[in-house]
């Protein structure tokens, strides 16, 4: 290895746009789970459609996240 050499770690912060769409995201999945919740209280049935649109958010934050790590 090196002697003497330090390595410099260096952080980027992610963009106030990407910050913001995460946000967006994360409401938009409570917001369906309500929805869902709500669903299930007063109809007693489970909507794939709402569930799908959870799950795909979902995949998304996480993506984001993953990414944003790269």
């Amino acid at each position: 290895m090196y002697k003497g050499r330090k390595l410099e770690r260096v952080e980027v912060p992610p963009s106030e746009r990407l910050v913001l769409a995460v946000y967006v995201t994360l409401a938009s999945i409570v917001g369906l789970t309500a929805l869902e919740i709500a669903h299930l209280a007063f109809l007693k049935s489970w909507n794939s459609e709402i569930f799908a649109a959870i799950t795909g958010l979902i995949g998304t934050v996480i993506g984001t996240l993953i990414g944003a790590k790269a």
